[in-house]
């Protein structure tokens, strides 16, 4: 919470990762005077998991302050807070939760047009949600005709490269202690400069995932797929973490896909002070009519309590899938070790390798038949106060691809990085990357959008340098924003990209960003510019009344896509949302744009705590 009552929540997925989509029933104010100003915050029994027999909690806080760029923590080891480093709450006894029962009855109304049918249709239905303790520390879920119309929309991304892309989950029913689901440290993020491999495409990270929600719901295509039901069980049981969701999607006429009900069982002993080992199994898949089924076992290891604050994680994991139309050749293994200071000394290395028939259904793999070696290394220096240079980082990123059977390079990055930031947190950064590229095939790097011409990367053995510069001013300022261009040769061609946004704050609750990003492409077998932008306004009225607005446009689909949400929250565990998208295109490229779709949503929801 700040100084304005403004809230931001969210539950920790590891140590490391924050997942902000999650949503719980707390308040909080603030105010204001000519001390400084003071917040409150109440946060309700009933909305924490906890053993009422223990007395003593593990608590944190942590302060920021955005105009020096300080952040000060009750508890902190090597500049880190998080749920390993925390204090202790003494005292907690006689603490109740209720019947532990909330019931969330949701009233939907939306009005949907297909403009290039002239179909349009009405609807009002009803879902209801129902939560309920099982014990104090085991939370199961329902979900009865489901709806995700007020999720945020993901971002705009041109895939310019071989293989599929990842996006994050953003459903609420899903983010619900989504921290029990995680599995092996895989999908664990990159702070540039501070921890993790700035070589490894984001796709790679979460190459190999047993269980990603976003596959139930959605279609192969990316369209939404009714939801009749869900159940989900959650949470602990003495020294074990344990998680299972049952979920059964409507048929998908467009596909030819039946109704398919689908299930994930997750369970990790907590071992040792920081460290787990686990089982997860999946069943059942959402996006076809085929039989399939996953069983995996995970090590995780952390010691956060090393001689001078230092920190060192581990990990090894094994999956085996069980496909309908796939025999043998079907599991996928990793390890990693790593020491993800942020001071001083830090650096990783992990492997990864998954076979010809790995088939995760509710996973997420984007390539198969493949074996990555990943290992990076830096030094953090941190200044003393009242200097110019706050802190300066350099290491060194390196990330191999290659064919798991024949031994063979599919690709390949080595880089050298460094940045800087100041006080404030103006930062620069630099890196230079040498990258190889081995295709077997033809890659089709761009497609018109009239179908008429693409251009084709041939097959061959590239390697190629490019260096990057950027800059990004510190964001508490009311005009900030950020600059980055990477040039240097492209496979047998060259490329110059450039990207950058700004933001406007022009008082406290208004912020405007603009937000644009062009790929310049010069190859022997053609030239082109692929170019995005984007522009996103944020209203707070109040802290209870958000209305935001997002603007974005790529010149490959022609496409311009619009979302607009207004967010009243009157009080917490009651939500209102009126959500409006419309899409438009532009086909014949002469910047008039058609509409090809729309739909307005009205939900409200309430809850009933008990």
């Amino acid at each position: 919470i700040n100084a304005n009552g403004v809230r931001v929540e969210g539950i920790y997925q590891n140590v490391s990762q924050v997942d902000r989509a999650w949503t719980g029933i707390w308040q909080a104010k603030s105010r204001i005077d000519a001390q400084g100003w003071t917040t409150e915050i109440r946060i309700p029994f009933q909305t924490l998991s906890f053993d009422p027999s223990n007395t003593d909690w593990g608590i944190n806080f942590r302060r920021t302050i955005r105009r020096s760029n300080e952040e000060i923590g009750w508890v902190s080891r090597n500049r880190l807070v998080n749920p390993g480093i925390a204090g202790t709450a003494a005292g907690m006894r006689g603490l109740q939760q209720g019947l532990g029962l909330d019931v969330v009855p949701y009233l939907v109304a939306r009005q949907e047009k297909n403009f290039g049918t002239d179909v349009s249709d009405n609807s009002i239905e009803p879902q209801l949600d129902v939560y309920y303790k099982v014990t104090p520390q085991l939370n199961a879920a329902l979900t009865l005709n489901t709806d995700f119309s007020a999720t945020d929309v993901d971002d705009r991304v041109v895939n310019l490269t071989r293989f599929s892309l990842f996006f994050p989950e953003r459903r609420d029913f899903f983010i619900r202690d989504t921290d029990i689901f995680q599995f092996g440290r895989i999908g664990n993020g990159v702070v540039f400069g501070q921890e993790g491999n700035d070589a490894i495409p984001s796709a790679a990270i979460q190459n190999g995932r047993p269980f990603f929600s976003r596959n139930i719901g959605l279609s192969a295509n990316g369209m939404p797929v009714d939801i009749n039901a869900g159940t989900k069980l959650s949470g602990r049981i003495g020294q074990w973490n344990v998680g299972s969701m049952i979920v059964n999607q409507d048929e998908d006429m467009a596909t030819g896909v039946d109704s398919q009900t689908v299930f994930v069982g997750r369970a990790a002993l907590n071992v040792m002070q920081e460290s787990q080992i686990g089982v997860i199994g999946t069943s059942g898949d959402a996006r076809s009519n085929n039989d399939n089924n996953l069983i995996g076992t995970d090590f995780r290891f952390r010691n956060s309590r090393l001689p001078g604050g230092r920190v060192i994680e581990s990990e090894v994991w094994y999956q085996q899938s069980d496909s309908q139309l796939l025999n043998g050749d079907d599991d996928a293994y990793g390890f990693g070790i790593a020491a993800p200071n942020s001071n001083g000394w830090r650096g990783a290395y992990s492997y990864k390798f998954i076979n010809n028939n790995f088939n995760p259904a509710l996973g997420f793999v984007n390539q198969r038949g493949i074996e990555d070696h990943a290992l990076d290394a830096g030094y953090r220096k941190f200044f003393a106060p009242g200097g110019t240079v706050r802190s300066v980082y350099g290491g060194f990123d390196s990330y191999r691809n290659q064919n798991a059977n024949t031994g063979d390079l599919i690709s390949e990055t080595l880089q050298l990085r460094a940045n800087a930031n100041n006080n404030a947190n103006d930062t620069i950064n630099g890196t230079v990357a040498r990258k190889r590229e081995v295709l077997t095939r033809p890659f089709v790097i761009y497609r018109q959008s009239d179908g008429l011409r693409n251009i084709v990367i041939p097959v061959g053995d590239y390697e190629f340098t490019q260096t990057s510069i950027g800059f990004s001013s510190a964001g508490q300022r009311e005009w900030a924003g950020r600059i980055g261009i990477t040039q240097g040769d492209y496979y047998n061609g060259e490329n110059l990209q450039t990207s950058g946004n700004i933001a406007w704050q022009p008082r406290p609750g208004y912020n405007l960003q603009a937000g644009y990003s062009e790929n310049h492409i010069d190859l022997p077998q053609g030239e082109f510019v692929v170019r995005q932008w984007s522009f996103t306004t944020l209203i707070n009225f109040t802290a209870d009344l958000t209305w935001t607005n997002r603007l974005q446009y790529d010149n490959v689909s022609e496409g311009l896509g619009i979302n607009s949400r207004l967010y009243w929250i009157p009080q917490a565990g009651r939500e209102a949302y009126l959500v409006l998208n419309w899409g438009l295109v532009d086909l014949d490229k002469d910047n008039s744009f058609t509409s090809t779709n729309n739909d307005l949503t009205i939900k409200y929801n309430y809850t009933f705590r008990f």
